[in-house]
């Protein structure tokens, strides 16, 4: 079985989190092994001209490179890093936390738990009070 319909599920939960105005972070962690490459963070980012993007953050052991993207193809930039190499992806909302899991068979998982902040993101907060989302 294979991780990409429980990853595209998983991406959807992030747009509809975006949407609902209850996006607080997203990471991508646990790697297989030790590698230079150590988390990806995907922020919003509110353009001037009341658009938003997304920002990833690509932390390696010596440096951090940060890429601006459109929200899918955001997506789909972390989608290439599931299993290469990462194993989760967490999501935090207002609502709960989502985290996807690829195990050893490649087989994907969502998980919900309790949410870790209270208050969405400074950015999503923003784009709510113009009206944005």
């Amino acid at each position: 079985m294979s991780y990409e319909p429980i990853f595209t599920l998983f991406c959807e939960r992030v747009k509809e989190s975006i949407q609902a105005g209850t996006f607080a972070k997203l990471t991508l962690a646990k790697t297989i092994g030790d590698t230079e490459l150590k988390n990806i963070y995907f922020r919003l980012v509110l353009n001037e001209d009341n658009t938003y993007s997304i920002s990833l953050t690509s932390r390696y052991k010596t440096e951090e490179i940060e890429s601006i993207h459109a929200l899918d193809e955001a997506l789909l930039v972390l989608g290439t890093y599931i299993k290469n190499p990462f194993l989760t992806a967490l999501l935090f909302t207002t609502d709960n936390d989502v985290t996807f899991k690829v195990n050893k068979k490649n087989a994907g998982s969502i998980i919900e738990q309790e949410p870790t902040f209270k208050n969405a993101s400074p950015v999503m907060l923003e784009m709510i009070e113009k009206g944005i989302v």
